[in-house]
């Protein structure tokens, strides 16, 4: 710091670098799964993008038990979608099988995205219009056996700071290399 220089406050420093947590397998997806649940809240949105078999429903049914579900979590593959009744109620929409959101689509997703629950979407893209902001959104990519690499991301700077102590702790109470 300059000399008559005022102070500012210190914040993590993160470049604009994919923010990323190697699972090794369904246990670490299961913890990020439960350490994201912490900082979520009623409203929140949480985009989950990946191929088949990634772990995008171990990482929502983990989060789901975080945050108070008690029920069994499934894939709403079939369904579209789930309510599940929590400490804070989860929805869980997988819209793996949509082509699109029509305008009745759209309504319904929105009733299903209620805004005291906090809301995960497996493969957002086909309705993303229909969708308000995410909090965050995650990538699950195979990287063999069940090693997962997980790209997090966030559109607002605070969320995103957020998601980079998630991982730094993570990586701290696992001993997890960067």
């Amino acid at each position: 710091r300059r000399p008559g220089a005022p102070r500012r406050a210190a914040r993590p420093l993160l470049s604009g670098a994919a923010l990323t947590w190697e699972s090794a397998g369904p246990a670490d997806t299961e913890r990020l799964g439960a350490a994201l649940a912490e900082r979520l809240r009623p409203g929140d949105l949480v985009l989950l993008r990946g191929e088949l078999g990634t772990g995008k429903t171990t990482l929502v049914r983990a989060a789901a038990r975080a945050l108070g579900v008690r029920e069994p979590v499934t894939s709403p593959t079939f369904t579209v979608a789930q309510a599940y009744r929590g400490r804070i109620p989860v929805a869980h929409v997988d819209a793996y099988r949509l082509e699109g959101a029509d305008a009745e689509e759209a309504d319904l997703l929105r009733a299903a995205l209620a805004e005291d629950a906090v809301a995960f979407v497996e493969w957002p893209d086909a309705i993303a219009r229909a969708l308000p902001p995410p909090r965050y959104t995650l990538e699950l990519e195979h990287l063999g056996g069940d090693r997962r690499l997980v790209r997090l991301d966030a559109p607002e700077p605070a969320a995103r700071t957020e998601l980079g102590r998630l991982i730094a702790d993570l990586r701290a109470r696992h001993r997890q290399p960067e």
